[in-house]
């Protein structure tokens, strides 16, 4: 835990006592501050009350008295419109600020030379987070991972000189961290994402745009317009920019050219490295991200060595176009994680030949949007509420059975592929939420990697003893 020192004494207002909420009222009373915590869910306060936190309803305090209002940033603060507490807190001149704006008030208070790289992006956020601290990791690095992939950001180790930092940053946490300034923050790319919160595109991108407009060096991907036009104005400002792109050259930043990274600087470039033979950095968004980490971590000081080492180990994130098992010419790959057709894309677009098991709880669109892709398809295994809809949109371009079950789909894609004499892909991309036969998409991939690890002769490339 990070105890927040820097409000020690003071009085603080909290609101949401969900996984991170109640990790930040703890680390604020572990710093000393006098904090008054409540949340609309009723169970929430009470394991807060049970857990030492001082809870009472924040209607009835008197914000004059607060030295700042901590609101959980799953908690509307803008749009569609402000949560309660912001107008108490607005109208009373209270701060209102997040749990990551605390941890960089710490960091600063006691070890701000500490490197911080922070990452943002509507797009492979968590991949290039967690690539970045396993090359961290790799390279013996000291290195911390939280935020918004899964660990609270005060449930972390104390700040200290050469302890590393790697921080995913959703909209909501920028949003609430008004002095964010990591040593190397990265915008990977904009599209419109949670406009419910952000009501406008543009004020979506203005948010975004704070995480490298406050860093020593941004690094931001320049494929989209909302993109280029912010690494321009962050440049002007001058901040040290470096430009990455998944597609075209830049002058100073990373490149990719086919499978390759290119670094250019001061008008030269070289190769830094080829992301062939990577099976879990396949396709371009993968180039993308890989771009990202190689130029954070060139900032905060690693080797090309030791880059390249930890690059070319990277087992990939769970869930995500992750390659679970291999038998003869045929890899497992679990990307149950893609929940919707536009997440599907990616691993679709990555291998020529694929075994696609889909299906689930069907999002509007359905798989529409993927036939440009379906040439990649051998066979369809499609699954859950969804197979009869997506058997009508793959009609007679794609061979397809109706699987019903994913144990039924494994069985039948594995038998199929079997003997395959080239490189071809049993895929789990359900573009479909699990809720109709799994509590989430968690359950659904590890449930179709033991379904894997069950099958003979295959050679397993993830523990499958310890699946959480």
């Amino acid at each position: 835990m990070i105890p927040v020192t820097t409000f020690k004494g003071r009085n603080v207002a909290l609101f949401g006592l969900g996984g991170s909420g109640l990790a930040t009222a703890q680390a604020l009373v572990a710093g000393g501050a006098n904090v008054t915590a409540w949340d609309d869910n009723p169970e929430s306060v009470t394991r807060a009350s049970q857990a030492g936190i001082n809870v009472a309803d924040l209607r009835g305090i008197d914000w004059t008295k607060q030295d700042a209002f901590v609101l959980s940033p799953g908690v509307p603060l803008t749009h569609p419109k402000p949560h309660w507490t912001v107008d108490l807190a607005k109208a009373a001149g209270v701060e209102i600020i997040g749990d990551v704006e605390l941890f960089v008030r710490e960091r600063r208070a006691h070890a701000p030379d500490s490197p911080f790289i922070a990452i943002t992006g509507t797009n492979g956020k968590s991949t290039t987070t967690a690539l970045i601290a396993h090359i961290l990791k790799e390279s013996g690095r000291d290195t911390q991972l939280g935020g918004n992939i899964g660990t609270a950001v005060l449930t972390l180790d104390e700040p200290k000189v050469g302890r590393f930092y790697v921080v995913e940053c959703s909209s909501y946490q920028i949003d609430l961290a008004p002095t964010l300034n990591p040593t190397a923050g990265i915008l990977l790319n904009l599209t419109p994402d949670h406009l419910d919160r952000h009501g406008t595109m543009q004020h979506y991108a203005d948010v975004k745009e704070r995480l490298v407009a406050g860093s020593e060096t941004a690094i931001i991907g320049v494929d989209d317009s909302f993109c280029t036009l912010i690494a321009d104005r962050v440049e002007r400002a001058g901040v040290s920019v470096k430009r990455i792109s998944k597609r075209s050259p830049v002058a100073d930043g990373i490149y990719a050219e086919g499978t390759k990274l290119v670094l250019a600087h001061g008008g030269a470039s070289e190769l830094f490295v080829d992301l062939d033979g990577i099976p879990t950095l396949k396709g371009a968004h993968n180039a993308q991200n890989a771009a990202a980490a190689v130029a954070a971590c060139l900032a905060v000081g690693l080797t090309p060595t030791e880059i390249v080492q930890g690059l070319k180990s990277f087992p990939g994130l769970k869930h995500r176009m992750q390659p679970v098992g291999r038998r003869g010419h045929v890899v497992f790959v679990n990307d149950s994680k893609a929940t919707n057709a536009e997440a599907a894309a990616p691993a679709l677009s990555s291998y020529d030949r694929i075994y696609w098991i889909a299906g689930g709880l069907p999002k509007e669109g359905g798989i529409t949007s993927l036939a440009p892709l379906f040439s990649h398809i051998v066979k369809a295994y499609l699954i859950g509420e969804a197979a009869p809809a997506f058997a009508a949109t793959l009609g007679e371009s794609v061979r397809y059975e109706i699987s019903g079950t994913l144990d039924q789909a494994v069985g039948h894609a594995s038998a199929d592929a079997d003997g395959d004499a080239i490189d071809s892909a049993v895929m789990l991309s359900p573009a479909c939420a699990s809720f109709d036969q799994f509590k989430n998409f968690e359950v659904r991939g590890d449930a179709f990697v033991q379904l894997v690890a069950d099958l003979q002769d295959v050679t397993m490339l993830v523990d499958t003893g310890n699946r959480s």
